[in-house]
């Protein structure tokens, strides 16, 4: 999810009752639920590098105690500089003639690091649960376990679950604005039962769209399409008209249909019955949208073939083998790792005459002549409002020289330096 929604869980979670537990939880817990994205700095060494390491180490539970561990000891260092040149509060106690309290205070709250460590386990389970919600996906046993898990139910972002985590901090503010004016007593924890009730509403959400999720991906599978008979190249240069297209023939054979064998739903932003659905039909994947209250699915009128290693429907494109060169460099290989259902097309090289500005066909890399580009897409990112008359998003490409070698890499438009 975005970091508007994590942050606004975890300052919730705290305000449900975590703040009651140590001082310093709400900050704490408000950070940790941000904190594993982190790995987003790996972004400044490249897009392809930030993609390599998105979601990964910290995003694991072998990774969760040792950030909840760095978090701790950074309050600690918070909590050691506030106590500089200030009293202690047991001094305080005993110059009242209190018995001193174990460990310092803040408005109130002991200071315990065991708790507070909990605390911030609690705001980092909350990342990996928010993003195994949407359909990226999060990989919790790695190194173990490299499969990657995605329960597809929200978009990235969810203006529903935002709507109830705001409302859950704004609304206790206004009403303390308005006692402050008629007299009322303040209460030391304020928003308790609004926090808890934005995150009941959150899960009450999340099951909703499981249950329109799983009727999405029900009614996908019920679906049977006619195989496409691919325009198979003659050559290198047309490879890729050969990686899509339906090609009707007046002398073809009668079609083979196919049944899906599986499906993938994604779900829209804002409406929890509409889903787009890729369907696997063995040897194509076609994409579909679907309304789970009317039943309704609408398949694209485009199927996309299958396509590894230098082979189309089983049969061999290109002696020089662009494809498996492409599967072999860092892109290729994160991205046939996390993408259940990779989508990979060939652009022909291009020639001087292309480079130029003679061609017009839109394939290949524009500038760079003689080079084969293989594009990588995802079909989770081409449906809904994401449609293919726009570039899709987590788009990669892998350009080629003559040799097969790997010359340039490129995620959504943006070259690896």
């Amino acid at each position: 999810m975005e970091p508007v929604t994590h942050v606004l869980t975890g300052v919730c979670l705290a305000r449900s009752g975590l703040n009651r537990k140590a001082a310093y939880a709400t900050v704490t817990v408000a950070l940790a639920a941000e904190f594993p994205d982190i790995d987003e700095l790996w972004s400044l060494r490249g897009p392809v590098e930030g993609f390599l390491h998105h979601r990964g180490i910290t995003h694991t539970f072998l990774g969760l105690p040792f950030e909840a561990a760095l978090l701790v000891a950074a309050m600690a260092g918070v909590h050691h500089w506030r106590r500089r040149g200030r009293r202690s509060p047991a001094q305080d106690a005993m110059q009242a003639g209190a018995a001193p309290a174990s460990g310092a205070l803040a408005n109130g709250v002991p200071v315990r690091w065991g708790r507070l460590y909990l605390c911030a386990l609690a705001g980092l389970l909350s990342h990996l649960l928010l993003d195994y919600t949407n359909n990226y996906g999060i990989r919790p046993f790695f190194p173990f376990d490299r499969h990657w898990y995605a329960a597809s139910i929200v978009f990235i972002v969810d203006p529903v679950i935002l709507a109830l985590l705001a409302m859950a901090l704004l609304l206790p503010q206004v009403f303390a604005l308005v006692g402050a004016e008629i007299g009322a007593k303040r209460p030391p924890f304020r928003g308790t039962g609004w926090a808890r009730a934005a995150l009941v509403g959150l899960v009450l959400w999340w099951g909703l769209r499981w249950v329109q999720h799983d009727a999405a991906v029900r009614l996908a599978m019920q679906q049977s399409v006619a195989e496409p008979q691919p325009a198979l190249a003659a050559g290198p240069a047309d490879v890729a008209a050969a990686s899509a297209a339906l090609v009707p023939r007046p002398d073809e054979p009668p079609p083979v249909f196919r049944a899906a064998q599986r499906a993938l739903a994604s779900p829209d932003p804002l409406n929890p019955f509409h889903w787009s659905a890729a369907v696997d039909f063995g040897t194509f994947y076609q994409i579909a949208e679907i309304d789970t209250r009317s039943g309704a699915v609408e398949p694209a009128a485009t199927t996309y073939a299958k396509l590894f290693g230098d082979k189309l429907y089983g049969e061999t494109l290109d002696a020089g083998r662009p494809v498996a060169a492409a599967e072999r460099s860092p892109l290729g290989r994160a991205y046939l790792d996390w993408s259940p259902m990779p989508i990979l097309t060939v652009a022909r090289p291009l020639t001087p005459t292309d480079a130029a500005g003679g061609d017009d066909s839109g394939a290949g890399d524009p500038g760079a002549a003689g080079l084969t580009v293989v594009t990588f897409r995802d079909p989770r990112f081409m449906g809904g409002w994401m449609k293919e008359n726009v570039r899709s998003a987590l788009t990669g490409t892998v350009s080629l020289d003559a040799r097969a070698r790997v010359v340039r890499q490129t995620l959504d438009g943006r070259a690896e330096p």
